[in-house]
């Protein structure tokens, strides 16, 4: 196929505007897919996705249209995730591309999500072509979106096009507009081959398959290729398409997208974002990649069979090549055995990955409560980041703990916005300013601790907006906050699992809510268990597990009350032994049912 002819675009909005939807349309329209194989979100290839009616992966595929100009094309598509945590995936597959179309929602109109999804195309100089979508709808309101699209987005009214997936109207508009308006793809370095790889994925037969997309020069099967960044050598096996599914091919050209299968064994040797250049005759210059990702979120990851560690510890690595940001390191806890320290984009990523480590490696896993990187400077000037409460240092050596802020925009209906104020003052937030948005939405922007917003802010927003709120986050650096480490005792013993890093006024409510789920889930033992919450040595929560009653007068059949009292006196000698020197077993069941309510 002639470079002139070949167009690659991807589809960006916000979570449950109908990309998909309009994906499976551009399918259908183009015959990629026959009538007889099309389903509902085929492009989701995930029981998750299907379910949750989320994309969490993004998926190249091929098609051919033959324009109003009588030309055929080849138009590469990459749909790609709506969720604020799956940011990083839009920014691989905008890599990938010349333009994107934008989809708007007219029923809901421009979310945050669309915002920061429409600077991350702008940030990479593609051509944006905005859509209304759902135009059907009986509450679509679409004078009012168009307003939103210019005001807010600050483009033409006259370049967008109103469609809907679901009837298929407007479907032909948005083809010829990405033939028209999109450019093909330029060769900089056509004597050089050159690929960005933008995702991959391990074949169990065939090792790792790489995603790539030529820039220039071409690849074929027997091309000795390397990858930039490791700087290893690799023979070409086989190279493809997605059709949807991939097909083989002779050769990828400047401007195409598919597959290539190298010799490449293991998950270690492929970095996203890399180059692919020729082995006899490489580039110097490297394709500009993608940022390197931070993970945002942390929690501990452990099997609940401590013998399937090293499985766990292999599903990892397979996972980390088909989702680049998420990280792990091994640690060990006394409570929880061996296990890893993962890292995540957010907590719907957390969410993902655990359940696609249950569900795709069917491994019975149990995670610790999220947390944060925080930055700890000690008296002598010496700076650590601490993800886990346990490597925190002594408090006497502390002279300042810092904790990570982002700057949230929040978009909700006009009528909640005092109701949304409490919120984001109860979570330590300020906000910076409102914008009016149309005569229904506002979008405040407020600066809030990442830690407070991690697990449950997102479905007290939905609660709080009836499921009309939204909202979009960027990291703004670390500031100094009056934190300090909470731990829970058991019987006197602190258990590492449950410590966690809690600014000082929410201290004392965080350490009584767990020391009253602790005191349902531990079962009585012949002497009271003390369970206490403690700031250093300061108590500050505490609840007891009564013991476990045993009749000793139950062989006294009347006789004087001193044979009793002597039985008695007896016991509680007992009892007070056994408290000095016995230990509390906190069974598995206690530290899920602790973990999961939090």
């Amino acid at each position: 196929m002639d470079p002139c002819r070949i167009r690659n675009f991807c589809i960006i909005a916000h979570i449950d505007h109908g990309k998909t939807t309009l994906s499976d349309r551009l399918l259908q329209t183009t015959g990629t897919i026959q009538l007889r194989d099309m389903r509902e979100q085929l492009l989701d290839g995930m029981d998750l996705e299907r379910e949750r009616g989320i994309t969490i992966k993004a998926h190249p595929v091929r098609m051919h249209y033959t324009a109003k100009d009588g030309h055929v094309y080849e138009l590469n598509l990459i749909d790609t995730p709506g969720h604020v945590d799956f940011a990083y995936e839009v920014s691989r597959s905008l890599s990938a591309c010349e333009g994107a179309l934008l989809i708007v929602d007219a029923a809901q109109g421009v979310e945050a999500q669309t915002v920061a999804n429409v600077h991350l195309a702008i940030k990479q100089n593609l051509t944006i072509l905005p859509v209304i979508n759902k135009i059907d709808l009986p509450n679509a309101d679409i004078p009012a979106v168009v307003r939103q699209i210019e005001d807010i987005l600050a483009m033409p009214s006259e370049d967008i096009i109103q469609a809907s997936a679901k009837q298929g109207i407007g479907i032909i508009e948005i083809l010829e507009s990405v033939v028209k308006k999109i450019p093909a793809p330029k060769s900089t370095e056509p004597e050089s081959l050159r690929a960005l790889v933008f995702d991959s994925m391990f074949d169990t037969y065939r090792g790792v398959v790489i995603y790539v997309r030529v820039f220039d020069g071409e690849m074929r099967a027997g091309t000795q290729v390397r990858l930039m960044q490791t700087g290893k050598d690799y023979e070409v096996k086989e190279v493809g398409t997605f059709a949807p599914e991939p097909v083989k091919q002779d050769c990828l050209k400047v401007g195409q997208t598919g597959y290539a299968i190298a010799n490449i064994k293991t998950t270690a040797e492929v970095k996203i974002g890399d180059t692919v250049t020729s082995s006899r005759k490489p580039s110097t210059h490297p394709l500009p990649g993608f940022q390197e990702v931070h993970p945002m979120v942390f929690s501990g990851i452990y099997p609940i069979d401590t013998s399937n560690y090293e499985h766990l510890k292999a599903c990892m690595g397979k996972l980390q090549l088909n989702d680049s940001a998420f990280v792990y390191q091994a640690e060990s806890s006394v409570a929880l055995g061996f296990g890893f320290r993962c890292g995540f984009l957010g907590l719907l990523h957390m969410e993902i990955v655990q359940e696609r480590l249950r569900r795709e490696y069917l491994l019975d896993i149990i995670a610790t409560y999220p947390s944060v990187i925080y930055r700890v400077t000690k008296s002598n000037a010496e700076v650590l980041e601490v993800d886990n409460p346990v490597h925190l240092p002594d408090p006497g050596t502390i002279q300042n703990i810092e904790e990570p802020f982002v700057k949230a925009f929040i978009m909700i209906p006009n009528t909640v916005i005092g109701d949304m104020m409490a919120l984001v003052l109860d979570r330590r937030g300020i906000c910076l300013n409102t914008e009016t948005l149309d005569n229904r939405r506002v979008m405040l922007t407020c600066e809030l601790p990442l830690n407070e917003i991690l697990v449950d802010f997102n479905d007290k927003l939905k609660s709080i907006s009836r499921g009309y709120g939204s909202m979009d986050y960027e990291p703004i650096g670390y500031r100094e906050g009056d934190l300090v480490k909470l731990d829970i005792l058991v019987n006197g013993e602190p258990v590492d699992a449950f410590s966690c890093i809690v600014h000082r006024s929410k201290a004392e409510g965080r350490g009584r809510a767990l020391a009253q789920k602790l005191k349902e889930v531990i079962p009585q033992q012949l002497f009271q268990v003390a369970i206490q919450a403690a700031i250093g040595g300061k108590i500050i929560a505490r609840e007891t597990v009564k013991a476990v009653g045993k009749n000793v007068t139950a062989k006294c059949y009347g006789g004087d009350i001193t044979r009793k009292r002597k039985l008695w006196e007896k016991q509680k000698e007992g009892k007070k032994r056994m408290k000095a020197v016995g230990t509390v077993n906190i069974p598995q069941e206690a530290f899920i049912a602790v973990l999961k309510t939090n």
